[in-house]
């Protein structure tokens, strides 16, 4: 009897474990006897502020401490890092871009902390080495100043995206269907067929007119991004001003007449012309658009996490039931002559992007340890839920038969919908609650050793058999049977993905510098002024303003080193797929499943 009584004891304890993991987490967190305050410098956050809800109760529990977001994305832009930078201290925990020098001036600079010593009985410095070693030969010094971004073990040839690539013609389905399915052999045909969806469609949820697109400005860098995304379509990328095909076939000046920038400008000009832009784009945020996109009153989108991901889960508070389950939703529709382009898998890990220590933190040892808990299964289930992991295990998901599934309440809060959460778990609405770092530490769609899927949950088994709603069958059946967006371009012999590379724009001279930010800023003004431009020919007048206005600042001086740099990424990119050895130093599991 009494061993019948422990082991009731025994499951009543770990069922207690899955409902109230917060609680063990706070137990861990009594070995950091002060609660401090974190400034995390983060220009890739769309958040600035104290990190808030159930991501920051996890933080709070785990190692007593807060993240106060410093988004050079929500206010400052470039100069606030430049303020901090000459100041000497950027922040306690550094997250930042490293091309152009960035990453050895930092380090020159004396902003960066050395971490050999914290990170040399860590994980992630047994796991990852090899990556962590090749981001630190840009430092300029030896030693351990970051850890890269999106390490990985698959091919680097293997998109890293998981379902949806970096971009893709989503549109409303539910309207696109009414539409009778139109077909678009090229980008400039998606306008008349978006003036129809506007036409099906023209009232959002709460009664606010309807646009086919909707921009912001907060990724503007060397150019208008919303923009540039748009030559994604064809499988192009930029590198400072050049834009370069994922195979490295061709390169093209962003101001070419002809080249697919210029294009993507042209493209959203005439859409305006025909009143399908909303008139608010060049005046709001990411966040501002986001909720746009949650109302319903934006038809189409570029981005999987801005549409389908705001708005196919959202619920409808008059039923209960979820826009798809109403037969609202988005999904990708097929152009003809698209490429769409995808970053392949980051075997020698992204050192495009890099967390570090400031020199001058408070308690280093614990950011250390926070540093090897991001790079964690845990850490990767949990921070990584901004890019697609399903968050704290007992919350959103569960093991059943040995595979992972989503609870009910993960059901309606993924990925990221305004659901209350539970107080014992931080309480406040869901999509506050998320990871606002908006770093991925290790790839998304490496295979998490905790559920043996990969991390991004949308990739589960069990999550792809949900898509059974009516709408989604219809997309499905249009798609020739795929089930992600990925697998359907494929399909289409559409998919362009280029190779991940450790690669790192090398550091440039001060007076090439000095050039950039000033065509840059002509460049992302008279951009939005020809998208928004009057008619045709203040369009071309904006246009030759533009070229000659760059021009004259000397802007083939730049272009000259953005050109041998994007060679120069083209050559790593061969390198990285002829040096990767599957399942090879720095991963824990084998990437013979995903390849």
């Amino acid at each position: 009897m009494k061993k019948r009584n422990r082991r009731i004891l025994f499951y009543m304890a770990l069922a207690g474990a899955a409902v109230f993991a917060g609680c063990k987490i706070k137990g861990e967190g009594q070995k950091y006897q002060e609660f401090i305050t974190v400034d995390v410098f983060d220009p890739v956050a769309n958040y600035q502020g104290i990190q808030s809800g159930w991501f920051a109760k996890i933080v709070k529990d785990k190692f007593n401490m807060e993240l106060n977001i410093i988004s050079p994305n929500v206010t400052g832009g470039e100069s606030l890092f430049e303020t901090r930078f000459s100041a000497g201290n950027l922040g306690d925990l550094i997250i930042s871009g490293t091309e152009g020098g960035r990453f050895k001036n930092m380090v020159s600079a004396g902003l960066l902390m050395e971490l050999t010593d914290l990170l040399k009985d860590k994980d992630v410095l047994k796991n990852y080495g090899t990556a962590i070693e090749m981001a630190n030969k840009q430092a300029g010094q030896d030693g351990i100043y970051a850890v890269p971004s999106e390490i990985s073990v698959q091919s680097p040839e293997t998109s890293t995206d998981g379902i949806d690539p970096l971009v893709a013609p989503f549109v409303r389905w539910d309207a696109y269907k009414a539409a009778g399915y139109p077909k678009m052999q090229t980008l400039e045909d998606w306008i008349p067929v978006m003036k129809q969806l506007q036409k099906l469609v023209p009232k959002s949820d709460s009664g606010k007119k309807t646009y086919a697109i909707s921009l912001f400005k907060d990724w503007d860098g060397n150019m208008m991004m919303c923009a540039k995304n748009y030559a994604s379509f064809y499988g192009y990328n930029e590198l400072g001003f050049v834009l370069s095909s994922a195979d490295g076939s061709d390169m093209q000046d962003i101001l070419d007449d002809n080249g697919q920038y210029v294009r993507a400008l042209r493209f959203l000009f005439t859409a305006n012309q025909n009143g399908l832009v909303d008139p608010q784009s060049h005046l709001q945020n990411y966040d501002t658009l986001s909720d746009k996109y949650r109302d319903g009153q934006i038809l189409t989108s570029i981005w999987s996490w801005q549409g389908r991901d705001i708005y196919n889960k959202e619920t409808d508070p008059a039923n209960g039931k979820t826009h798809k389950e109403l037969g609202k939703g988005f999904f990708p529709a097929m152009i003809e002559d698209i490429k769409c382009y995808s970053h392949g898998c980051y075997s020698q890990g992204n050192a495009k992007l890099i967390i570090a220590i400031g020199s001058k933190a408070k308690d280093p040892k614990r950011l250390a340890d926070f540093i090897d808990w991001l790079y964690s299964p845990e850490g990767m289930e949990i921070a990584g839920q901004a890019a697609g992991s399903a968050g704290p295990r007992g919350l959103t998901w569960e093991m059943k038969e040995g595979s992972p599934v989503y609870t009910e309440f993960g059901m309606r809060a993924l990925p990221s919908n305004d659901v209350p959460v539970p107080d014992g778990w931080g309480g406040g609405s869901w999509k506050d609650g998320i990871c606002a770092l908006n770093f991925k530490a290790l790839s998304p769609v490496d295979i998490d050793p905790n559920t043996n899927e990969p991390y991004m949950a949308a990739m589960w088994p069990s999550v792809l058999a949900q898509n059974q709603t009516e709408i989604d069958l219809d997309w499905q059946a249009y798609a020739g049977g795929a089930k992600t967006s990925i697998e359907f371009l494929k399909s289409k012999n559409a998919l362009a993905v280029a190779p991940g590379t450790s690669y790192i724009a090398p550091e440039e001279n001060p007076d090439i510098t000095i050039l950039r930010n000033q065509c840059k800023s002509v460049i992302i003004d008279r951009s939005w002024k020809m998208v928004f431009a009057e008619n045709e020919a203040e369009f071309d007048r904006l246009l030759e303003d533009m070229q000659k206005t760059v021009n004259g600042l000397g802007y083939e001086k730049v272009l000259e080193v953005d050109m041998r740099n994007m060679r120069a990424e083209i050559a790593s990119r061969k390198r990285a797929v002829a040096d990767y050895v599957p399942g090879g130093k720095g991963g824990m599991q084998s990437s013979s499943r995903l390849d």
